[in-house]
């Protein structure tokens, strides 16, 4: 006799299969969703396109004489970069000298309102979602045109998403007809997808980048470029007692020379989105160490680490032997709020009594002010070396990448530029601080010169984009002096008075006396 079969037992069977299948599934679309950096610039491609179909229909604003020109600031705001935030600061104070408040709507994006409260003066501030194409699609069809303002403004090696986002923002812009401006970035080596958006999104774009390489690169794409430069040699911090104040509530004694570092992890780029990773970390708390935001994760692991660790060495050994040689006081600046974990890191290198000052607790104006009260800095950040530079002073720079190089180079002095991973970084880093400290003279020389030319640079660049606002709104009332015809010195916002007093110093085959003259 036959035993008796449940007539569950194939309903059962078939909602196992079932199951298995929709686990399988769903593996399948974990996998691909874990590559999320290519969904974000493919739905951005699709907000790229769909505003280009949506603009024969609905133009959205379009300028007219007589009515403010609204322009839109895309970059990297709200995450306390303070280098970031300086950059666009100056930035839009240029655009207001340029144009004119009575002319000028503008709006800026922040990924948090909070953390730039009391910056971009006369911008209206936006908060940008982690998920992008769809806000770029409504946002700039309400603008007349995008400024983009990243300084890695097309590159991988920060972060894939953050690209899409500049690439984005320009090509909604494009398709529209409106004005699609990338303002003083870079370009750099892209992964074949990003590099692939950016070509087809951006060739009616018009960008003022930062350094000869970059319009290279996006000549190549067949990309529109001007050589231009960093927009932070205008910035005006908080007054030197500011500075002084916080390093004396920090036990400065007011005497010592003042040694300044900012450390980063130069090894935990780039940010890449992982989904597995997001689902791991939100449910199990794993990869707490690595987790940046969102679904975007750091590089991690055993080798991550010993290099970090080789790297802070290296900084603590310079640091103790200059402040042990030249009785130094030393503080270390995290000059983002990422920096935080390296200066701690640090800090445990040299003893608890070290200062740490961080973007998260400073704003860049107390920063900056910060940095201007050394004796000398040692930096693996470009915009504290930028931002000092005004004020004269010397400094050594520890690079992850060309900007470092390339602004030691314009300053005449390579040597004072080293590599994060130099396996001598231990012993020439010592050796490169001491000569910051005796060689200061000499250093202040160069800088002098290549502030002077930088600062021609720039407003070379408010020229470039006055012909090319007249070029597409002939009728803007522009001034008369503005354009490629006047003096680029005549393009820049108001210069502070330390800015005009080491430009009084500048060499004149640097600039120095044809600045003067100019101003």
């Amino acid at each position: 006799m036959s035993a008796r079969r449940s007539p569950w037992g194939g309903v059962l069977g078939q909602a196992g299969f079932a199951l298995g299948r929709l686990a399988g599934k769903a593996r399948e679309v974990l996998g691909q969703a874990a590559d999320a950096d290519r969904w974000l610039i493919g739905a951005t491609r699709a907000a790229v396109e769909g505003a280009a179909t949506r603009y024969a229909l609905d133009p959205g604003a379009e300028w007219r004489p007589g009515e403010p020109l609204k322009l839109l600031f895309v970059g990297y705001s709200g995450t306390r970069n303070t280098g970031a935030d300086v950059r666009v600061e100056e930035m839009i104070r240029q655009f207001r000298h340029l144009f004119g408040d009575r002319h000028l709507e503008l709006s800026i994006v922040t990924q948090d309102p909070a953390k730039t409260r009391g910056y971009f003066k006369t911008a209206r501030q936006v908060r940008l979602p982690d998920i992008f194409p769809r806000f770029l699609y409504d946002e700039v069809h309400a603008q007349h045109g995008v400024v983009a303002c990243e300084g890695s403004m097309f590159k991988s090696k920060f972060a894939n998403a953050l690209s899409t986002l500049m690439a984005g923002a320009l090509g909604v812009a494009a398709a529209e007809n409106k004005l699609a401006i990338g303002y003083g970035g870079e370009a750099g080596k892209m992964d074949p997808p990003l590099e692939a958006l950016v070509r087809d999104t951006c060739r009616r774009s018009f960008i003022v980048a930062r350094n000869e390489a970059s319009v290279g690169v996006l000549a190549r794409l067949g990309v529109r470029a001007e050589v231009g430069t960093d927009t932070a040699w205008t910035f005006e911090p908080a007054g030197d007692d500011v500075g002084k104040r916080i390093l004396a509530r920090h036990g400065w004694d007011g005497e010592r020379p003042v040694l300044v570092a900012c450390p980063i992890n130069p090894f935990w780029w780039p940010v890449t989105a992982d989904v597995r990773r997001a689902v791991e970390q939100k449910a199990l708390g794993l990869h707490a160490e690595a987790h940046y935001k969102s679904v975007y994760f750091h590089a991690a692991g055993k080798e991550v680490r010993e290099k970090q660790a080789a790297y802070l060495d290296a900084y603590a050994t310079a640091l103790r032997k200059v402040a042990r040689d030249r009785g130094a006081f030393v503080v270390l600046v995290g000059m983002e709020e990422l920096d935080r974990r390296a200066c701690e890191g640090l800090r445990e290198r040299l003893g608890a009594e070290t200062p740490v000052l961080v973007s998260d607790e400073h704003d860049m104006f107390e920063l900056v002010s910060v940095l201007r009260q050394a004796s000398a800095l040692v930096s693996s950040r470009y915009h504290a070396i930028v931002t000092s530079m005004p004020a004269g002073v010397p400094s050594v720079g520890v690079t992850m990448d060309e900007r470092i190089r390339n602004l030691m180079a314009d300053r005449g002095q390579p040597e004072l530029a080293l590599e994060v991973d130099d396996p001598a970084l231990a012993t020439k880093l010592p050796e490169l601080v001491g000569r910051a400290f005796d060689e200061g003279e000499r250093i202040r020389a160069g800088i002098a010169g290549s502030v002077a030319r930088n600062l021609g640079a720039m407003g070379r660049m408010g020229q470039l984009v006055v012909e090319y606002v007249r070029e597409r709104h002939p009728e803007f009332p522009f001034r008369e002096e503005l354009g490629l015809a006047g003096n680029p010195w005549d393009h820049l916002p108001s210069l502070p008075r330390a800015v005009r007093e080491l430009l009084a110093d500048a060499d004149p085959s640097h600039g120095g006396a044809r600045t003067l003259e100019a101003l």
